[in-house]
């Protein structure tokens, strides 16, 4: 599913995405690399998205999010 529709709350891994090469490599220098498992804190409409991922919470723009693909985790 896109990381956009993930409701608060949920936890997630990454599965794809689909930018381009700097995007990867941005979202791969904040820990954001397909098998990482992170939590939606903040869907913010408008606004920054906000996960947590380990101990570190971090704000995506929703051109970001909307590159990303997750699948719910049990």
């Amino acid at each position: 599913m896109p990381l956009a529709i993930a409701a608060v709350g949920q936890e997630v891994e990454l599965a794809a995405i689909s930018g381009g090469r700097r995007l990867q490599h941005h979202l791969a220098e904040m820990g954001l690399m397909p098998g990482a498992r992170f939590k939606i804190i903040n869907r913010g409409h408008p606004g920054p998205f906000i996960i947590l991922v380990k101990d570190t919470r971090l704000m995506l723009g929703r051109g970001m999010v909307h590159a990303v693909t997750v699948r719910a985790v049990d």
